[in-house]
């Protein structure tokens, strides 16, 4: 249903644009007021947009953080080498869903160049795609992931969590690229009302049999890996048995074919997209690499704090991917004045949601930090990088809406490019912390260095290239 909300709102967005347009080329004084009125409808069309989007990511992150509170219970070992393990996993499926954007992107342009037996006939190029790549990750994943993980993890402890936690959970590839294609599709001919379902459904089962797995059964880390694998394979189920019962096969083209002309097509706009968001991910995790390496209690500590900064990222990844559905509109429109006002007024409204839960985390991280663990060490040792991590909202905010914004002028391979001189000099401090025996807060503030550099590099494109 909040999908399906967001696809109908940002098509009223464009149309509401396209009439200011048309309402400008005319002098009237009724044109001016009717324009004026527009506006006005656009402004309220974007604060439910916004408060859509947030309780969709919202959903989606409910799984990650269950996992850590439930093993905060099982040992500081099994908490750290979640971490590390989950982001090993993230990193890879990252893949699969940067090139599930170029197939969504794909199929929603068939579907509204009303070519819809064409939107089925991609689909299945892309669901090709996906379980090819998820089957080809999973036997990589198998042979050199341990080895790998070996040369980079120093403690033996954490390495042999890691490895008993992917030993699962990188089968669970097998369902979340093809629910990834089935997205796809579903978001690209508008017929979303499954995917919250899916979404929530896997909430559901996630958490009965992360308590069953790992406190029933005492199959600790790797419990945990089974039921996020599950958890996928039936939100899988759920969008399987819809488009089985309730979408038209004949009118959409539904039946297998390879063309691979068009699966070309989709790998041109996906590959800078799969980059990206690979690049993202890793990033994170070489930041726990060099954690593990102070400590099996300070890994703890980041993957609690990691957990908690999960909520805000929903806020901040909500808000700046509406910034580059809103900016294409605007370029669209022919209203790149307006890209930079925009920015502000989702920064200010970024800053309006996040500053309240901000002081209410401040005031109780010490309860929140004890839903993770009952160990007093780790609770007294997460208070200063906690501290930093609350205070990066106000640096993330900015930086990634602007990111987002160029993003939305369709500079895709730019984005990439800064990403790219981000993390050289992001992974730079992170080294240079090594030698220098510094706190554990000390490696979450060179976050403020990441976040800055991304957002000035973007401002500088907005404010002088021409898009």
């Amino acid at each position: 249903m909040i999908i399906n909300c967001l696809l109908t709102i940002g098509k009223q967005c464009t149309i509401l644009i396209k009439k200011i347009q048309e309402h400008r080329r005319c002098n009237s004084l009724v044109a001016i007021e009717k324009a004026m009125i527009l506006r006005h409808k656009i402004q309220k069309v974007r604060c439910f947009f916004f408060k859509a989007r947030i309780k969709f990511f919202a959903v989606k992150r409910l799984i990650n953080i269950t996992d850590a509170l439930f093993l905060g219970h099982v040992g500081d070992v099994e908490l750290g080498a979640s971490a590390l393990a989950g982001i090993w996993f993230l990193a890879i499926y990252m893949l699969g869903f940067g090139f599930s954007l170029g197939l969504q992107v794909v199929i929603a342009r068939r579907n509204g160049e009303q070519q819809y037996a064409e939107t089925g006939k991609t689909f299945f190029q892309g669901l090709f795609f996906l379980l090819i790549l998820a089957v080809l990750l999973c036997l990589l994943s198998k042979i050199f992931s341990p080895v790998l993980l070996k040369h980079l993890i120093t403690s033996d402890d954490v390495y042999n969590a890691v490895i008993r936690y992917l030993d699962w959970r990188i089968w669970g590839l097998l369902f979340s690229f093809p629910f990834l294609a089935l997205r796809s599709f579903l978001v690209g001919i508008t017929q979303t009302k499954a995917l919250n379902m899916a979404a929530f459904t896997a909430v559901l089962m996630n958490i009965p049999m992360n308590w069953l797995l790992i406190f029933g059964l005492d199959m600790g880390i790797s419990g945990v890996a089974i039921a996020s694998s599950f958890a996928e394979m039936c939100s899988l189920a759920v969008l399987a048995a819809y488009m089985f019962r309730h979408i038209d096969k004949k009118a959409y083209g539904l039946y297998w074919h390879i063309d691979i002309t068009i699966l070309k097509e989709v790998f041109s706009i996906s590959v800078w997209s799969m980059l990206q968001f690979f690049t993202s991910v890793a990033i994170w995790f070489l930041f726990f690499v060099a954690i593990e390496r102070l400590g099996e209690t300070e890994l703890a500590v980041s993957n609690i704090v990691r957990s908690v900064s999960a909520l805000f990222s929903v806020i901040v990844n909500a808000l700046a991917g509406v910034t580059g559905s809103l900016v294409s509109n605007l370029i669209g429109a022919g209203e790149k004045k307006q890209v930079f006002p925009l920015c502000h007024k989702i920064i200010r409204l970024g800053y309006a949601i996040g500053i309240p839960l901000i002081v209410f985390a401040l005031f109780f991280h010490q309860h929140i930090i004890g839903a993770y663990t009952e160990n007093p060490a780790i609770i007294q040792l997460a208070w200063p990088p906690f501290l930093v991590m609350l205070l990066n909202y106000f640096f993330a905010l900015p930086g990634y809406v602007y990111l987002n914004a160029t993003t939305g002028t369709g500079a895709t391979r730019t984005v990439f490019i800064f990403q790219v001189i981000t993390t050289i000099a992001y992974l730079f401090c992170l080294w240079g912390l090594d030698f220098c025996d510094a706190p554990l807060a000390a490696y979450w503030a060179v976050e403020y260095l990441y976040v800055m550099l991304l957002g000035t590099q973007a401002v500088i494109y907005l404010k002088y290239k021409q898009y």
